[in-house]
This record gives structure tokens, C-alpha cells and sequence, in this order.
């Protein structure tokens, strides 16, 4: 697994989040308090853009319909939306934000 510098941490808004594209795939990079997650930035219900959306208590929340997203784990946490999507790993160094895209095994 390989992890790709998406953006400077300062660029992700607080409580907010900034779409990226790695790769051709797009990824919602979002801070919620002092901690940093990367999920698929496409919502699995609307196809929208979830970095649009309203962070908080851990979730993300499509614009569209309103569903919510667990920043942990990617399931839909209220409808409409009943597939999760994707998470990825994140790691911050020196000010900068990375995502791998890759699993661990």
C-alpha cells in the first residue's frame, strides 16, 4: 500500500472537508476535531459529492438527501443511503495530508 500526498492539513477546513482526486478516484479528505479521514467522496445513494456536506459527531452528511456516513467505518448511519463507502487510511506528517487508496493485505 502506498500513500499518495494529497494536500497541506491546513488546506482542509475544521469540522469540514476538501475533495481530492487520486488516481482517478475521488476522495472527500474531512477533519473532524483533531482527527483526519479520507472516504469516498461520492455518496452511495445520489452520486453527489459528500465533501460538500456537513461534518459532525464523526459523520459526514450528504447535501442532497441527507444521509449520514460513520467517518470510521463508511456505513450510512440514517437512509436514505443503505451502502457504505469507501474509507481509505490517512496519515498526516509534516503539515501534509496522505491517503493510501490500497488495502493492507
Amino acid at each position: 500500500m502506498s500513500f499518495v500526498k494529497v494536500c497541506p492539513l491546513a488546506e482542509v477546513p475544521a469540522d469540514g472537508a476538501l475533495a481530492v482526486e487520486i488516481g482517478g478516484t475521488p476522495v472527500a479528505v474531512v477533519r473532524a476535531g483533531d482527527d483526519v479521514f479520507a472516504v469516498n467522496d461520492i455518496c452511495s445513494h445520489a452520486e453527489v459529492s459528500l465533501s460538500e456536506g456537513e461534518v459532525y459527531n464523526g459523520t459526514i452528511e450528504c447535501w442532497l438527501h441527507g444521509s449520514c456516513f460513520d467517518l470510521r467505518t463508511g456505513k450510512p448511519t440514517n437512509p436514505p443511503a443503505t451502502q457504505p463507502v469507501a474509507t481509505y487510511r490517512v496519515k498526516v506528517e509534516d503539515g501534509d495530508v496522505y491517503v493510501a487508496l490500497g488495502s493492507d493485505d
